[in-house]
């Protein structure tokens, strides 16, 4: 039996992909990857892991639009949320816990999780 996610990553660039879930399950959290934000809500709402760790530029939905929706959802809106981000920091949506901007160390991106989850 797979345990329950600690992190949903939604991340459609195989690169970023790749590395941030090797890091984040190599550190002991279970990561399950989306790459689309078509679906995305639906997989949160199934999934119900601790955080989502979400590009802001997806093919298919934003984001951005993804984070309203997280927000806007009283069973959601207490979801822990980092957000992706290779557009700097300047005119971001509101509502996500914490911001990382492209690229990341891998000592920043697990700082930051940890913060946001406890220890894995």
């Amino acid at each position: 039996m797979t345990p329950p996610a600690d992190v949903l990553l939604i991340e459609d660039e195989p690169s970023i992909a790749e590395a941030v879930h090797f890091l984040l399950t190599r550190e002991g959290w279970h990561c399950e990857l989306w790459t689309t934000g078509i679906g995305a809500l639906d997989r949160i709402r199934a999934l119900r892991p601790r955080l989502v760790v979400l590009d802001l530029m997806l093919p298919g939905r934003s984001g951005a639009e993804l984070l309203a929706d997280l927000r806007g959802d009283p069973e959601l809106a207490r979801l822990a949320v980092l957000l992706l981000t290779a557009r700097g920091t300047a005119s971001l949506p509101e509502g996500a816990d914490r911001v990382l901007a492209k690229p990341f160390a891998n000592a920043d991106l697990r700082r930051v999780v940890q913060d946001l989850l406890g220890p894995a």
